[in-house]
């Protein structure tokens, strides 16, 4: 037991003081977010318990081996409370005051869906998607505590963790954390002049755009300015799970303007046909070549629609042809919006990029592709065929 007095800071008596199921809490860099809910988890949760499951998580299990679990053990020794024999390293898993504190990342399907849980700690609760959310507040019966670096403006946590009424949001930042050293302040605070992107997540604890989204320039228009010419109309097709999703391109310049005409699940061709034909008109619509029998339909049923045929890399292709414009999107465009700021780079289990995007956020953007790989291509190369 911890009888040496411990230094804490704010987020501490936020686990204190609330009597919300989740609490949540956005912090800047070395706002000791972290480390004061590991010492609550230590010295209160744990030491007024007995018999309980904690569970600790975080995306990946490299990262959290490096992280939080580093941190909970440095803990433990500091206090001279670590005893080896508690300490199952094979299992990841630690017996505290005869209570299971167990290390646990979303690469271990097993231990995710496995037992139940009275008190939960998400490290870094963005990497995870709503679904690894899902899977784990479903097995944990008590308390549920989430940190994150707030490293994008959309994110599901803001629409579905900090609105329910059984949730409480807080904000630190570095000068929250009086044990920091100036020198580190310093540095974090050089980031003002350096990267205002940087300084907003990280100094701030605000919401920014991530540096793993595919696409992190872009502006906004009321409408698009008359000076614009329409390049063509994009069409993902979907259905029950997906939106069939229709995006207008123009372009003025290098600057390219972009419309969301449709975002709809539950469409068949003739009702796609019915709602885009009053906009289109005879106007090309260049389509997923997944769906031949979906573009031939369209087409006669008076819709100019052809097929955009992918070839190798074609993702990677069409996404560089885009990045080479600058993006303006009509604040109409709410589906867009919400894409453009999810759309991210895929990671492998050590956090690196893979070369490729997640197979989300998706239906509008792709739609983009398809007319990028046919009209913004300054050569054809054969990455695509037009039917």
């Amino acid at each position: 037991m911890i009888t040496a007095k411990i230094q804490t800071n704010k987020v501490f008596r936020h686990l204190l003081e609330s009597e919300k199921k989740i609490i949540v809490e956005q912090g800047g860099a070395r706002s000791g977010k972290t480390y004061n809910i590991l010492l609550w988890i230590i010295t209160v949760f744990c030491n007024q318990n007995s018999e309980k499951v904690v569970t600790i998580c975080r995306k990946t299990f490299p990262a959290l081996r490096a992280t939080v679990m580093r941190d909970f053990i440095d803990i433990l020794k500091k206090h001279n409370i670590y005893n080896p024999d508690y300490h199952n390293k094979s299992n990841s898993e630690y017996l505290l005051y005869n209570n299971l504190v167990e290390f646990i990342s979303l690469d271990q399907s097993q231990k995710v869906r496995g037992r139940k849980r009275d008190l939960l700690f998400i490290n870094e609760c963005n990497e995870l998607n709503y679904d690894d959310w899902q899977q784990l507040i479903f097995r944990t019966t008590g308390r549920i505590i989430i940190d994150y670096n707030p490293s994008d403006e959309y994110h599901w946590i803001y629409e579905d963790v900090i609105t329910r009424p059984d949730a409480e949001f807080h904000r630190t930042t570095y000068r929250d954390n009086p044990f920091l050293e100036q020198s580190i302040k310093d540095e974090i605070e050089r980031l003002k002049d350096l990267d205002e992107n940087y300084w907003k997540i990280y100094g701030l604890g605000l919401q920014g755009s991530s540096q793993d989204n595919v696409y992190t320039q872009f502006e906004y228009c009321d409408t698009i300015p008359n000076n614009a010419k329409l390049i063509s109309y994009g069409l993902d097709f979907g259905y029950s799970v997906d939106p069939t999703a229709c995006i207008g391109v123009y372009k003025h310049d290098d600057t390219l303007y972009l419309d969301e005409i449709l975002y709809t699940n539950g469409l068949t061709n003739q009702d796609i046909a019915e709602r885009l034909k009053p906009i289109v008109d005879r106007t090309e619509v260049i389509c997923d070549s997944s769906e031949p029998k979906s573009v031939e339909e369209l087409y006669r049923m008076n819709i100019n629609s052809k097929s955009a045929v992918k070839g190798p890399d074609s993702i990677q292709n069409g996404i560089d042809i885009i990045k080479r414009h600058k993006l303006v999107i009509t604040t109409s465009s709410l589906n867009l919006i919400k894409e453009i700021k999810n759309y991210k780079w895929a990671v492998d289990k050590n956090n690196k990029r893979v070369g490729k995007p997640v197979d989300k956020f998706n239906h509008l953007l792709d739609a983009l592709r398809y007319v990028a790989l046919i009209h913004l291509k300054k050569h054809n190369r054969g990455w695509y065929a037009i039917r």
